[in-house]
């Protein structure tokens, strides 16, 4: 077999109060963020109870995922490590080599990839690595990347699920007057190569299989100096553009993540839905496709692939 192990590898986020100081340190280490934002990012998570469901809905991604491998095969254990919390990717690593795991398969749970998404991932276990390998003497496993799986049927099939459970509450008299919005978190414009085209594509994908001939991608949870060119438009911007172009409801589908984890949380529901309805529109929002049984399925499909694949990018 190709790989004794698989590698769930998320971005994390507080547990408790206390652990959002030190987990938003741990993200903006040596990028150039203004103070306010960060400021604005602890109060969002204070808004959310201090604490993030990301690490919970991971682990019941990797629970359903190893339940599948266990019973239909390939029979290997799930690891999850964490770029930026508990458990970091070096503490997932040790934990591996304690079980005597020589070669994991990395699946980055983000859909697109990009240097502001898998690039950096693969950056931070190439530097968890070495330093275990270092602080330990002993290898720490190698890691080998999964292929892009942005426009995996299965992830197209459960996006679209959570898409129809929402739009079948819609009113009908008001199904005729949507604007429809894909949202997806922007970055600096410098690198949106092929990022941008994979969200595309994703979207397409799914506004196909869902029958929405019209739909617009947007962004959402921009950082960094605002004098910077990022990836725009912004979905607030977009809002208000929808209220002013007379649409009775607004439909805003994250298709850019994979949990409900705070950056959807407060600034779909909370910031963008507020924008629409003080201008009057109604508000709907697509949930993330979480632990929905077509993407952990998916996940094992993936995994499958990787078994019979004769290369991958590899993390030394």
């Amino acid at each position: 077999m190709k790989h004794d192990a698989v590698l769930l590898m998320g971005f994390g986020g507080p547990n408790s109060s206390e652990e959002i100081g030190p987990f938003l340190a741990q993200v903006l280490r040596g990028r150039p963020v203004p103070p306010g934002r960060i400021e604005e990012v602890t109060h969002h998570y204070e808004m959310m109870g201090g604490k993030s469901p990301y690490n919970e809905l991971t682990f019941r991604q990797a629970r359903g995922l190893e339940k599948i491998l266990k019973r239909e095969g390939p029979s290997l254990q799930v690891y999850v490590g964490m770029k930026n919390w508990k458990p970091f990717f070096g503490e997932t690593l040790e934990h591996m080599i304690r079980d005597g795991v020589k070669r994991a398969l990395g699946i980055i749970l983000a859909p697109h990839q990009g240097e502001a998404s898998w690039g950096r991932y693969q950056v931070a276990m190439r530097e968890a690595r070495a330093e275990v390998s270092c602080r330990l003497g002993v290898e720490a496993p190698i890691v080998e990347y999964c292929e892009p799986w942005h426009l995996h049927p299965l992830f197209v099939e459960a996006a679209v699920d959570k898409l129809r459970c929402k739009m079948d509450k819609i009113r009908f008299a008001h199904k005729d007057a949507i604007k429809f919005c894909f949202t997806a978190h922007s970055v600096p414009n410098s690198l949106a190569h092929p990022y941008v085209d994979q969200i595309l594509e994703t979207c397409q994908a799914v506004a196909e299989a869902a029958g929405i001939l019209q739909w617009e991608l947007v962004y959402q949870s921009r950082s960094g100096n605002p004098l910077d060119p990022w990836l725009g438009p912004d979905v607030c911007e977009v809002v208000r553009q929808v209220a002013q172009g007379g649409w009775k409801n607004i439909v805003l589908n994250p298709i850019g993540f994979v949990c409900d984890h705070v950056e959807v949380l407060y600034d779909l529901d909370i910031e963008a839905r507020q924008v629409a309805e003080e201008l009057g529109l109604e508000y709907h929002r697509i949930c993330t496709v979480n632990d929905h049984p077509s993407f952990v399925r998916m996940l094992a499909d993936v995994v499958r692939g990787s078994q019979q694949e004769p290369g991958g990018t590899v993390s030394r």
